[in-house]
């Protein structure tokens, strides 16, 4: 679990490396891309940031993002007063993508309503089979 501390430090790193990557973040690499969930070890010295990409390739994303992580970690360093400027990993967080595939599939279902007509009993089913 979780200390308050180490919650609220996840909060700041969020909301800055959201801003960096929105405003200040050149690399073509790096397309759409948000951050999802900020997640940092109990020393506070490295930091999970888990990123959706909605747009470029997946591999060039990532790339960009690690080349550009001492960039991310440098820019935190000068915003947010911490005795350690935590290690950057990037990860990529798949759920939104999972959860619309669930969508997808959930949507071709077909869900009889109370308005549907009740189907037609199966002619063959009605006789009788004297064998």
């Amino acid at each position: 679990m979780a200390s308050r501390r180490q919650e609220r430090v996840a909060e700041l790193i969020h909301h800055e490396i959201s801003n960096l990557l929105q405003f200040e973040t050149q690399d073509p690499r790096i397309g759409f891309v948000t951050v999802t969930e900020v997640e940092v070890t109990p020393d506070l010295k490295t930091t999970t940031v888990y990123v959706s990409i909605f747009s470029g390739d997946e591999v060039d994303v990532r790339r960009g993002l690690k080349s550009a992580a001492p960039f991310f970690r440098r820019e935190l360093g000068r915003r947010l007063s911490l005795r350690y400027t935590p290690a950057i990993e990037f990860r990529v967080d798949r759920s939104a993508a999972y959860g619309s595939k669930i969508d997808t599939l959930l949507s071709e279902i077909e869900i009889p309503t109370a308005e549907d007509p009740a189907p037609e009993p199966d002619s063959l089913s009605n006789e009788r089979y004297d064998g």
